[in-house]
């Protein structure tokens, strides 16, 4: 252990979080502890809120009604169904790409978790939701729709999704017009949902695998960042992070789907060139995967899992992966003021201002992975703390302690997961919530009518959007629960995504410490309904 490790100051801190980790465990701000059973059953709702196309007869949102039913039309291919990303129209492919490989994660890491709580079923149906889509769009093997909708003419109305009269112009990468990011997020996601479904649906699951490799050879030998193709994405969601991050995630995802070692040689030969074993970065979204790369990279290594011609580049992801790790726990030493993720007061994670949320829960669920990843390993005898002394315990408090803040165990003691507890945003971002319901008022609402009669209310939508994680709060804890503040206001699908595995393992955590009558944080191992 480094000197560094074993200060004074570096102690003090120790007990400071564990002392923070007891109070969270103890019950939060309101002095119980949280139903993450509920939690879990209000986030998969969600998805169901933000589907897009023909909706079917189990749909449980019943605010919500057929949409886009004519999207692709115009060029000719049929791009009805997926998602809509957040409170606008638009179907970004990028993020949606990213929400179903963070849902397929989460069941691979914790389905068994999810099956307890008997919601496999809405979670398998969440990610089909995507893949299905996703198979439409993947029209030849070096073509994808990667957009559907003009985020500016989108955002010049307030309309319900079923009263659309916005532009539903559908935008492609191609061999000419390159989307390395796009087809590789893309990739990564049929075929970590290939892993999801081989054991209840093996044919789709091949369906999918076929998809996702096809993708990947696509997006690796016609390289280019898809905003470079598809000008109107830039405002959105242009990829800041290059795409050398996606494709070095979509080979380790194909790599777990398939076992081919020719995925693994790629993720290793292209470690340096690619930024994997070189980039430190403190975040982890929809745009930048470097974090999770790095961390399924050393998942590798503390399970063995590699050629001993791998095993020098695989250290070298899982210092990196510490490095994160360790940028959570606020214990990097070297690197200056951004070595270490900054903290609210009220510990939460802080990256940025616009929509700092999906940051949290991207971080709890690597967290919450990579602790399970060490006590496999640290069971096998063959692991140690991470490079700041954390072991796999204390990683899972961190994770737990921003799953708990976003439920409410927060300085203003209100959730920021619409739904749950007493206390949540009612004025969320969000058209088609913030709008009197489609079965109620068939009445057509008009681009700018939507902004007279409703976006301006007072009161809180008359819809409420179940299970959506808004954008949070700043890094003072202070949020305004307006319509107009979409940087706080607005919910997005990536952010509740990760959240799914999150609130299904500690149900389990939570009913294990009821039968042993204990506030510990045990760390246990379990196979799960997706992967063994």
């Amino acid at each position: 252990m480094s000197s560094a490790a074993s200060s004074p100051c570096h102690r003090l801190r120790r007990v400071a979080l564990l002392l923070l980790v007891a109070a969270v465990l103890a019950g939060g701000t309101e002095g119980k502890a949280h139903d993450y059973g509920d939690a879990l059953r209000k986030s998969l709702l969600y998805f169901e809120a933000q589907r897009s196309g023909r909706l079917p007869h189990s749909q449980r949102v019943a605010w919500r009604h057929h949409s886009g039913l004519t999207d692709g039309l115009e060029q000719g291919v049929d791009l009805v169904g997926g998602y809509y990303d957040a409170g606008d129209h638009v179907k970004f492919g990028l993020p949606m790409a990213f929400t179903v490989t963070m849902l397929s994660w989460s069941l691979i890491e914790y389905g068994g978790d999810v099956a307890d709580a008997g919601e496999l079923g809405h979670a398998l149906e969440a990610v089909k939701w995507g893949t299905d889509y996703f198979i439409k769009a993947h029209t030849r093997p070096d073509e994808l729709w990667a957009e559907v909708g003009d985020g500016d003419t989108d955002h010049y109305c307030w309309q319900r999704p079923e009263d659309m009269t916005t532009s539903r112009q559908a935008y492609k990468v191609d061999r000419d017009h390159p989307g390395s990011d796009v087809a590789g997020e893309t990739a990564a996601a049929m075929a970590a949902a290939s892993i999801v479904f081989r054991g209840s649906n093996p044919h789709y699951a091949h369906l999918l695998l076929h998809h996702a490799q096809q993708l990947f050879e696509f997006a690796d030998k016609y390289r280019g960042t898809y905003d470079s193709s598809i000008a109107e994405v830039k405002s959105y969601y242009a990829s800041v992070s290059g795409y050398k991050d996606e494709l070095l995630w979509a080979a380790l995802w194909l790599h777990r789907a398939t076992g081919r070692d020719d995925y693994l040689d790629y993720v290793v030969d292209n470690a340096d060139s690619f930024g994997g074993t070189g980039w430190a970065i403190n975040e982890f979204s929809w745009d930048v995967k470097y974090a999770g790369v790095q961390i399924l990279a050393a998942r590798l290594l503390l399970r063995g899992e590699h050629a001993p011609r791998h095993r020098s580049t695989l250290e070298r992801y899982r210092a990196k992966a510490e490095r994160y790790v360790c940028a959570c726990l606020g214990r990097n030493t070297e690197g200056g003021a951004d070595a270490n993720v900054e903290r609210s007061p009220g510990g939460m994670l802080y990256v940025r201002q616009w929509n700092n949320m999906q940051y949290v829960t991207g971080a709890a669920l690597l967290l919450s992975a990579y602790s399970d990843y060490l006590a496999a390993a640290e069971a096998g005898g063959a692991a140690r703390a991470v490079s700041c002394a954390a072991a796999a315990e204390e990683v899972f408090a961190l994770a737990r302690a921003q799953a708990d803040y976003v439920l409410g165990t927060n300085p203003r003691g209100a959730s920021y997961l619409v739904g749950y507890g007493s206390r949540y945003p009612g004025r969320v971002h969000h058209r088609a919530a913030s709008i009197v319901p489609y079965k109620h008022s068939r009445e057509f609402i008009g681009c700018t009518q939507g902004f007279d009669h409703w976006f301006g209310r007072r009161g809180s939508n008359p819809n409420l959007l179940v299970g959506a994680i808004v954008g949070g709060p700043d890094r003072r804890d202070r949020f305004r629960d307006s319509r107009d503040n979409y940087m706080q206001t607005e919910a997005c699908t990536y952010n509740t995504a990760p959240m799914v595995g999150v609130f299904a393992k500690l149900r389990r955590m939570a009913w294990l410490e009821r039968e042993q009558g204990s506030t510990s944080v045990p760390v246990t191992v379990t196979s799960t309904a997706a992967e063994v």
